[in-house]
């Protein structure tokens, strides 16, 4: 069993001194596949594997966990694009079925595909200006690691 300390902390004008994160710069920078914190380093090593470290400024990427939100959002994402032009086109139009399954099927996987990796980045930008997980310099006592 985990004992949380029951000490009270003591709040100074140094401990709230922290650097300040821009939310958006981060998400844009994780979004084109670049370290969150200076924008030059590479997010990922593979397709959806992040670095364990950028090379440039050295932030650690492994306590991030986007898990499976990245996938949610691209499926948000992509629906609100395909659907509403599959229904404007068959409301309009009379395609044969064969047609709507080769334009609609590879154009929805293609862009999820191409939206995957940018998401995730963007996802763990997100993290790491919002001091998420393992992104805190200073993380909280008694909370053990993930």
């Amino acid at each position: 069993m985990v004992t949380m300390s029951t000490a009270p902390k003591i709040w100074t004008r140094e401990s709230g001194l922290v650097e300040k994160r821009d939310v958006w710069a981060a998400m844009k920078r994780g979004f084109r596949g670049r370290c969150p914190r200076c924008g030059e380093g590479k997010l990922f090593r593979a397709f959806l594997k992040t670095a364990d470290n950028c090379a440039r400024c050295g932030l650690d990427f492994t306590p991030h966990r986007a898990d499976d939100l990245p996938a949610y959002l691209v499926i948000v994402i992509v629906g609100h694009i395909v659907v509403p032009a599959i229904l404007w086109i068959e409301t309009n139009y009379t395609t044969p079925v064969w047609l709507s399954f080769v334009a609609y099927l590879p154009f929805t996987f293609v862009a999820s595909l191409a939206l995957l990796q940018p998401v995730k980045g963007a996802v763990v930008g997100l993290q790491w200006a919002l001091r998420m997980h393992g992104f805190d310099e200073n993380p909280p006592d008694g909370i053990p690691p993930v």
